[in-house]
Formats: structure tokens, sequence, C-alpha cells
């Protein structure tokens, strides 16, 4: 997957999440900070269903209405720890695209380190492993609201490279983004028997096979 700053709404966990990442928005309130680093701990060792508002207290070394204060319930806790996880991921691959030098090559770094962050994460992977139908549901059934996000962002960035000359002015850059997102979140959402996901030269040559000859697809 291809990303960069574009103009998201501010509706799903990841537009936030995005912008959060966008505008380096920090949290300056050390309790919970602190409460957010417990319930990744526990939910990355526990799971989310098996871990309580007290077990995270308890690891937080603060008391339950602490905890409560800042997060009136275990779902926004939840949601909360997710979004920080999504917002750091936005950090890495902000960073990582920087290196790659041609508009072909931002489009396999993009997709080959997007499957590994994602999967790589130990709460973010370890769910969409462990407890798919807590998470990946959330990503593929709110109405399409993710993948929207996401496809955005690419879109953005294709339209900059079209800005730069670096693909063709007449390329669909929503439709080619749709088509890209769906093909990494495919990879996310249903396990592979063909392509072993752990391998970055095997995910690079895909990207370079399949998803980066739509760069030059024209009407």
């Amino acid at each position: 997957m291809l990303m960069s700053p574009s103009e998201p709404g501010p509706g799903s966990l990841l537009d936030r999440a995005y912008l959060d990442a966008v505008e380096r928005v920090d949290d300056a309130d050390e309790a919970r900070s602190r409460i957010l680093d417990a319930a990744y701990e526990q939910f990355c060792r526990m799971g989310i269903r098996r871990s309580t508002m007290e077990d995270v207290a308890r690891r937080a070394r603060v008391s339950r209405i602490t905890v409560y204060r800042r997060f009136a319930t275990k779902d926004l806790l939840v949601e909360q720890v997710v979004r920080r996880e999504f917002r750091r991921y936005f950090d890495r691959f902000l960073i990582d695209i920087e290196q790659a030098r041609t508009a072909a090559d931002r489009v396999v770094l993009g997709f080959v380190s997007s499957l590994r962050a994602i999967r790589s994460n130990p709460l973010i992977g370890g769910l969409i492993a462990a407890e798919p139908d807590l998470l990946v549901p959330s990503m593929i059934n709110d109405g399409g609201q993710t993948l929207a996000t996401v496809r955005r962002f690419v879109a953005g960035q294709l339209r900059r490279e079209q800005r730069a000359g670096h693909v063709p002015a007449g390329l669909d850059t929503d439709l080619v983004a749709e088509m890209m997102v769906r093909v990494s979140a495919s990879f996310l959402a249903i396990p592979s028997q063909v392509v072993d996901l752990d391998d970055d030269a095997q995910l690079a040559a895909v990207a370079r096979r399949f998803l980066v000859p739509m760069l030059h697809a024209e009407d």
C-alpha cells in the first residue's frame, strides 16, 4: 500500500490515527499514557477478551477508578490502544516511504512495509491472527470506512506523483488506489497458500508484477 498525507475525513479510527501522526499529536497526560501502555501489554499477553479493566489497572499500578476516569468503558480503552498503534504505524510508514526514489519503488516499498508492519505488530497482528472476529470485521464491515480512509491516502500520493510527472496525467487515481488497497487488505484478512507473507522479496515481486503496472493504466 502507498500512503501519504491527503484530506481524510474525521470519522473512522484510522482517520484519527493518521491525523494524529501527521499533526504529531502527543499525549501529555502521564496517567493516561501509563494506562495505555499497560493496556497494550495486557492485550498483547492475554488478548482483549480475557483482559479486564481491573487487569489493566493492576498492570498500570493505578486504581480502577483512575482507569475509568480516563476511559469510561473497555471498548473505548481498546479503541484508543488500537488507534495509538495505527498512529505509530503511520509514523513509521511516512518515514520509510521517503527512502524510495521512484513512484514504482514507492508502490513496492509501501506494499511490503505495510504488510510487514501490520502483521508484525504484537497487538494488531496478534488480533488478526488470534482474535480476527474482533478486529477484521471492524476493518472490512464498517460500511467501507476503513478501506475508504486508506484509499484516500493512496490516491493522495498518486495525485502527487501525477503533479510531479511521475505517472500519467490520465491515471484514475481513485480507482488505482482502490485496487491497491483491496489487494493489500485481502492478504491481511485472508491467509494465502501461494504467497509467503513473511518473505519480503516475494512480496516485492508480487507488487512489481501486479501493482506497479497499475501506475500506467489510463482510461
